[in-house]
C-alpha cells in the first residue's frame, strides 16, 4: 500500500488519534489546527492537507510533484466538490480555493499563499452573475491573477501594485474599496497583459494547471531566501518541509457584511487575559497581515455584527481551553456568517510568555512543569535588553505615537530599506539602526534582524512587522501613520512625522512598550526585573537536573552571573587577567626571559595580581565551585608588535631592541591555535603552572579562613591530548598545592581536571580519566579541530554551506551532535567507565545554546557553563530537557 500523502480536514484528528505532536509533524501546524477545529464542530471551510512528507517527496523527485500525488490531489478535489456542491472550473458555480503553506512550526509570512484559485475569464463572469456582485467577482480575479503571477510565476508584484496605486489615485481614493467593478476588470486586463509580456504566454485558464502550479509554488517557497533566513534564525530543520492546505474560499471581500481578521485569546505583547485582534470590512486575509490598510480593533465588531462577535468570542474561549494555550486565530466573515480559517499557539513576547504561563497555572489549566515548556529559552534574552533611562526619557520630546507592537526600547540611525540596514550595520557605518518603512514584508527579514528597532507607517498589531518583531524580540512600533501626519519618501530617503523631518542617518528613538516616537537619541539602561521571572525560574530550577555554571574571568562577570542564578564558575580563563595594563609588562618579561631564574622573577611580579583576582572571585562565589583554567593561548599574543613598545620593553629587560625583536619573531607560529599553547606551555615552562597554583591555593586558603567555609579549588589543565601530559603538569600542581596546604595546617581538598578539546583526548578519555578528577568539554576548540576549520575564518565560507544545505547552522553556535557530539558522548562514557566519580561538564559557547544544553542533559553531563547573560537561558533549557527526558540522578 502506498504512503498516504493527503488528509481531509474531517479525517485528520481520527487518523492520528488526536496526537497533536504527530498531527503537526505530518499535517503542519495549520493543517493540524484545521483538523482539530473540524473535529470539534466549528465553522471551518472544508478542504484537505497535502502532508509535509509530500513536500519532502517533491524535493526528492527533483522539485516535481509525482503522478501519484497529482492523482490524489484531483481525487480529493472531487471529494471537496461533493462537500461544497460546487464544481472546480465550472463556469456557473465555480469552486474557488485557497492554497496555503503550513509548516509544523509557525513561520509567519515566510512562505507563500494563493487565494481565489479556480477563476478564469469565463468563471469570473459566472461568479459575478451568481452572486449579483460584479465588483466582488472581479476583485477576486484581480487578486488571484496578481498573487499567481507573483507567487507561482515569480514575476514580482511591484508592477501590479503600481497599476493599482495609479488607478486609486485617478479615482481620488487611497483604499482598494474605492475601485469599482469596471476599475477592477480593467486592472485584471492590464495585469494579464503584463503577464503575457513578461512570461511570453497567456495567463493559465485551466484550473487544474493553476492548482498544481500553486501547490508546487508553496512547496518551493519552503526553500526561498526569507524562509531559509527565518529557519536558520529559529533553528527549524530544513528536512521538516511544509504541508499545503487546499481549502474552500470564504469571501471576506463580498460586501459590507463581510470581512476578515486575526485575533489572539490573550494579548501577545503583554499577556493580559483579553481577546485582542483586528479586522477589515470587505477585505481578504492578506490585506490584514500585509498592513496595506489599517484595521479596526476586534471590539468594534461587537458594534457592527454583534451575533458574529459573540460567536467568535465563544469559539476563542473553547479553542484556548482545548489547546490549553493562547491561540492565534484567523477568521473570515462572509455575508454575516463566521468561518474559522486557522488556529495555532500564538507567538508572544518574552514578557507575555511568562505571564501567560503563570496565569495558566493559576487558572488550573496546566501544571508547573507544563508551564516551564511554554517559554522558549532564547526568549529570556529579550528580558535583559536595555530600556530607556527614566531621566533621559523625561527630557525627551514625544513627536508621534504608533502602536506598541513589540516591547523594548530602540535608538538608532534611520535607514529605509532592509538592504541598507544590513549593509550599514555590517560595515560599521551605522552600528545601530532603526528601520523605517511604510510596512515590512517577509523579504525584509534580514534587515529587521540587524536593526535595533522597526517603525512602520501602516499596519496594525498583527501586521508582518509586528508578528515577526515579537518573535525576534526586536522593538517595534507599527502604524504610526494612523493618528499622525506622516510622509515617507524612499527615493529622497526622508521621513516626516507631525512636521518633524528626518533624513537617512538621523537619530530616532522608539518605545515598543508605549508606541512613543522620539526625534532624538535617548539613553538606555539595563532592563528592569520582570515580576514573573523569579517565580517561573523557581519552577524551572525545581525541574532541571543539570547544574548551570558560568564563564567568568573577573569579579564583575562573576557577580553578574550570580545575579543571573549561576551555581558556579565552569571556566575562569586566567590569561584574560594578564592583559590588564598594570600586569602585561611583567607577563612580557616572563615570556621573553632568557633563563629560568629571570622567568621566575617575572612570574613573581604576576602572581600577586592573579592571587588578588582569585581572592575577589572566591569571595563572590562563596560555596559555589570555581574552575580555573591555566594559561592557554600562544605566547605571541601577549607580546608587543609596535617598534616603540618593543624598544621600551627591551630597555626594561636590559637587552637591545634587535635582540628582543628576534625573540618575538622566534615565537611566531604558522598555526598558533595548534601550536605552543595550553598544557604545552606548562610542560615547557613548569614554573608557569607553579605560579598559577600558588595564586589559586593562596586565594582559596585566604577566603576559606575569612568565611570559615573550606573552598575546594578546581584546577583545569587545557589542551591535553595525552595522559602523560596531564600527569606531568598535574605533578607540578600537586607538589605546589600540597606544600602550601601543609604549611597552612588545614585539610583543604582540591581537584585537578582537564579540558577535552582535542579529538585525541576524547578518543583516549578512558586513559586520561585515570589522572583527572573532572572533564570539561571545550567545545569551541573541539569543534574547530574536529571539523578542521578555524572558527575565526569559517564565516568567510560557511554561508555557501548554508546556501547549499551542507550545513544548516553554524557549528560554533549549535553543537554538531552527529560528529563532535559523538566524541563528547564517547569521552563521557569511557571516562566514567574508568573513573565512576568523574565530574563532567561543558564550557564552550554551546553551554548557553538550548539545543546543545538538551544534548548535554541526555548525554549525562553534570553541568553546562556559559556567559553570564545566558545563564537564565541555560537554566530553562536544562529544565525543559529534564521534563522531556528525565534521567536517573547520580548518587
Amino acid at each position: 500500500m502506498s504512503k498516504k500523502f493527503l488528509y481531509l480536514f474531517k479525517e485528520g484528528h481520527d487518523a492520528f488519534g488526536g496526537d497533536q505532536t504527530t498531527m503537526k509533524n505530518i499535517l503542519g501546524g495549520k493543517g493540524a489546527g484545521l483538523a482539530e477545529m473540524t473535529h470539534a464542530g466549528m465553522p471551518v471551510p472544508q478542504g484537505f492537507t497535502i502532508t509535509t512528507e509530500a513536500c519532502t517527496q517533491y524535493y526528492a523527485d527533483g522539485r516535481e510533484i509525482n503522478e501519484e500525488i497529482k492523482a490524489d490531489i484531483f481525487k480529493y478535489m472531487g471529494i471537496l466538490e461533493e462537500q461544497t456542491g460546487k464544481k472546480f472550473g465550472d463556469i456557473e458555480n465555480p469552486l474557488l480555493v485557497s492554497v496555503r503553506s503550513g509548516a509544523r512550526q509557525s513561520m509567519p509570512g515566510m512562505m507563500d499563499t494563493i487565494l481565489n484559485l479556480g477563476l478564469n475569464d469565463q468563471a469570473v463572469e459566472g461568479l459575478a452573475k451568481k452572486t449579483s456582485n460584479p465588483r466582488f467577482a472581479y476583485d477576486c480575479y484581480r487578486r488571484f491573477i496578481q498573487m499567481y503571477s507573483d507567487v507561482v510565476m515569480e514575476l514580482g508584484k511591484s508592477f501590479f501594485e503600481e497599476k493599482i496605486d495609479e488607478r486609486k489615485a485617478a479615482k481620488g481614493g487611497t483604499q482598494d474599496v474605492a475601485l469599482t467593478a469596471d476599475d477592477l476588470k480593467e486592472l485584471g486586463k492590464q495585469v494579464k497583459a503584463s503577464y503575457l509580456e513578461k512570461q511570453g504566454s497567456e495567463f493559465p485558464q485551466d484550473p487544474k494547471e493553476q492548482l498544481i502550479g500553486a501547490v508546487k509554488a508553496v512547496f518551493r517557497s519552503w526553500d526561498n531566501p526569507r524562509a531559509n533566513v527565518y529557519r536558520k534564525m529559529n533553528e527549524i530543520p530544513y528536512e521538516w518541509g511544509t504541508a499545503v492546505n487546499v481549502q474552500q474560499m470564504a469571501f471576506g471581500n463580498s460586501g459590507m457584511r463581510s470581512g476578515t481578521g486575526v485575533a489572539f485569546t490573550r494579548n501577545p505583547a503583554t499577556g493580559e487575559h483579553q481577546l485582542m485582534g483586528e479586522y477589515l470590512i470587505n477585505a481578504q486575509g492578506e490585506d490584514v497581515v500585509a498592513g496595506i490598510r489599517t484595521p479596526s480593533p476586534i471590539s468594534k465588531l461587537h458594534e457592527e455584527m454583534p451575533e458574529v462577535y459573540d460567536q467568535f468570542q465563544e469559539i476563542a474561549t473553547r479553542l484556548e481551553k482545548y489547546f490549553k494555550d493562547m491561540q492565534d486565530m484567523e477568521f473570515t466573515i462572509e455575508d454575516g456568517k463566521l468561518f474559522m480559517l486557522q488556529t495555532r499557539n500564538g507567538k508572544r513576547t518574552a514578557q507575555a510568555a511568562l505571564k501567560i504561563a503563570i496565569d495558566l497555572v493559576d487558572e488550573g489549566m496546566i501544571d508547573e512543569r507544563e508551564a516551564v515548556l511554554r517559554v522558549e529559552p532564547k526568549q529570556l534574552d529579550t528580558l535583559l535588553h536595555p530600556q530607556f533611562d527614566a531621566a533621559a526619557l523625561k527630557a525627551a520630546e514625544v513627536i508621534g505615537k504608533g502602536l506598541a507592537a513589540s516591547p523594548g526600547s530602540a535608538c538608532g540611525q534611520i535607514v529605509f530599506t532592509a538592504e541598507e540596514a544590513e549593509e550599514m550595520v555590517k560595515s560599521g557605518k551605522m552600528p545601530k539602526v532603526v528601520l523605517v518603512r511604510l510596512e515590512t514584508s517577509p523579504e525584509d527579514i534580514v534587515g529587521m534582524q540587524v536593526s535595533q528597532g522597526i517603525l512602520t507607517v501602516r499596519g496594525g498589531m498583527t501586521s508582518h512587522a509586528a508578528v515577526v518583531a515579537r518573535g525576534m524580540g526586536v522593538c517595534c512600533v507599527s502604524g504610526c501613520g494612523n493618528d499622525n501626519d506622516v510622509k515617507i519618501d524612499y527615493e529622497a530617503k526622508t521621513f516626516e512625522i507631525n512636521g518633524h523631518k528626518f533624513a537617512e542617518g538621523d537619530w530616532i528613538s522608539i518605545d515598543g512598550a508605549t508606541g512613543n516616537i522620539y526625534g532624538e537619541q535617548v539613553a538606555t539602561v539595563a532592563a528592569t526585573e520582570n515580576p514573573y521571572l523569579q517565580r517561573f525560574m523557581g519552577w524551572a530550577d525545581a525541574a532541571r537536573q543539570l547544574k548551570v555554571f558560568t564563564n567568568a574571568d573577573n569579579p564583575t562577570d562573576a557577580q553578574n552571573a550570580v545575579n543571573m542564578g549561576a551555581e558556579g564558575i565552569g571556566l575562569c580563563r586566567t590569561e584574560h587577567m594578564f592583559f590588564a595594563a598594570d600586569r602585561i609588562k611583567a607577563v612580557r618579561e616572563m615570556i621573553c626571559a632568557r633563563t629560568v631564574e629571570d622567568r621566575k622573577k617575572a612570574l613573581a611580579k604576576v602572581e600577586p595580581y592573579q592571587e588578588a583576582d582569585f581572592t575577589a572571585m572566591y569571595r563572590i562565589m562563596g560555596d559555589r565551585p570555581m574552575t580555573v583554567r591555566y594559561l592557554d593561548p600562544p605566547l605571541h599574543e601577549f607580546l608587543p608588535t609596535k617598534a616603540e613598545d618593543i624598544a621600551e620593553l627591551a630597555q626594561d629587560m636590559g637587552m637591545s631592541a634587535e635582540e628582543l625583536t628576534n625573540i618575538v619573531e622566534s615565537l611566531h607560529e604558522f598555526n598558533p591555535m595548534m601550536g605552543h599553547r595550553g598544557c604545552r606551555l606548562a610542560v615547557t615552562y613548569p614554573e608557569i603552572a607553579e605560579m598559577q597554583t600558588n595564586a589559586v591555593i593562596k586565594a582559596a586558603l585566604k577566603v576559606s579562613a575569612e568565611t570559615g567555609k573550606m573552598i575546594t579549588p578546581h584546577i583545569m589543565i587545557p589542551l591535553v591530548g595525552e595522559v602523560k601530559e596531564l600527569k606531568y603538569v598535574k605533578d607540578v600542581v600537586v607538589a605546589t598545592a600540597d606544600k602550601l596546604i601543609a604549611e597552612a595546617g588545614v585539610a583543604m581538598k582540591y581537584q585537578v581536571g582537564t579540558m577535552i578539546e582535542i579529538p585525541r583526548a576524547a578518543l583516549t578519555a578512558g586513559e586520561i580519566a585515570r589522572e583527572a578528577d573532572f572533564f570539561s568539554f571545550g567545545t569551541n576548540d573541539l569543534t574547530q579541530m574536529t571539523f578542521g576549520f578555524s572558527r575565526d575564518d569559517a564565516a568567510k565560507f560557511l554561508t555557501a554551506y548554508y546556501d547549499t544545505k551542507i550545513y544548516e547552522s553554524d557549528p560554533f553556535q549549535h553543537l554538531d551532535q552527529i560528529g563532535v557530539g559523538k566524541l563528547v558522548k564517547m569521552a563521557a562514557h569511557d571516562g566514567r567507565e574508568t573513573n565512576p566519580n568523574l565530574g563532567l561538564g561543558i564550557c564552550g559557547e554551546h553551554g548557553g545554546d538550548p539545543s546543545s544544553v538538551e544534548f548535554c542533559h541526555n548525554v549525562g553531563l553534570d553541568y553546562v557553563s556559559c556567559s553570564p547573560y545566558r545563564v537564565p537561558i541555560a537554566r530553562l533549557a536544562a529544565a525543559q530537557a529534564a521534563i522531556k527526558a528525565p534521567r536517573a540522578m547520580k548518587d
